[in-house]
């Protein structure tokens, strides 16, 4: 089961390409991918946008040794991207992965049994108005023991700091579970020490089906920390929204809570290592 297990970062400010590496890189990628990278004007947009396309490839080719050629991913409605596959032919039929960009870094990660959902923040400081009225602009999305244990933080940077971790849980769950926008994160109360032992309640019932960590990445020239949380749920946590990413729901024996499993750590890789090996520099 390790081999379905990823996590892979790339930092885009050391990768430099030429336009024509990048159109060389493009050609790569499936014609259906190349217009959501096209798609944006800034070339800095479209550099994180090729390299979460690549990092999805790269690391179905590294999983199930299939050529880029050949791989198909699509998504659901909600945007969850998934492989497309005969799941009876496949080793890990539960086989999933999420992608998140912020600032410098792209990052991907992968579980070939649960659910998993990623996202990532950077703890910056708002320029035109207070900590606590930024915050208050996603009040709706809190419980009342986040809002109290956020206010209650400490100094403003503290302060701010405690919500985006809220805030980067929340997204990873429902990044996990596929359901987007159409979840109301305040049904969501997560819990924690010191930010380890992550536990969640779901509409005020403590739910055992998920596990999440939350892990600091190099700083790049951001000011402030950037923060990366993956969530992981047993796949039968939301069978509604998955069924197209997830062939499976009921484990057994040992596999029954597949969630529990340790959460490894990212490897920091370059453009390059994500390339099919024909296609390297030598």
């Amino acid at each position: 089961m390790e081999r379905g297990i990823k996590r892979w970062v790339v930092n885009i400010s050391q990768w430099n390409p030429t336009q024509y590496e990048f159109s060389f890189i493009l050609s790569i990628l499936p014609l259906h991918e190349h217009s959501s990278i096209t798609r944006y004007v800034k070339f800095e947009d479209r550099k994180r946008a090729i390299v979460s396309r690549l990092l999805q490839y790269a690391l179905v080719h590294e999983v199930f040794k299939v050529p880029f050629d050949e791989i198909r991913i699509k998504r659901t409605i909600e945007g969850k991207p998934y492989l497309e596959t005969d799941g009876e032919n496949m080793e890990f039929p539960n086989f999933n992965f999420n992608v998140s960009h912020h600032g410098d870094y792209v990052a991907i990660a992968s579980e070939p049994q649960s659910n998993v959902g990623i996202d990532m923040v950077s703890l910056v400081i708002p320029k035109r108005e207070t900590a606590l009225k930024f915050i208050k602009n996603f009040s709706s999305y809190l419980t009342t023991f986040e809002w109290d244990n956020i206010v209650n933080a400490g100094t403003c940077s503290e302060i701010l700091e405690e919500f985006y971790r809220y805030w980067c849980v929340k997204e990873a769950f429902v990044k996990a579970t596929g359901d987007g926008l159409g979840f109301k994160l305040d049904r969501l109360e997560f819990h924690h020490t010191n930010w380890t032992n992550i536990f969640v309640k779901i509409d005020g019932e403590i739910s055992r089906e998920w596990t999440f960590l939350i892990s600091e990445l190099p700083k790049s020239h951001w000011s402030w920390k950037l923060q990366v949380c993956v969530a992981k749920g047993h796949p039968k946590s939301d069978i509604k929204n998955n069924t197209k990413t997830l062939q499976l729901t009921e484990l057994l024996g040992e596999q029954e809570n597949p969630s529990s499993m340790p959460h490894p750590s990212f490897v920091l890789l370059s453009v390059e290592e994500l390339l099919p090996v024909s296609f390297r520099v030598s």
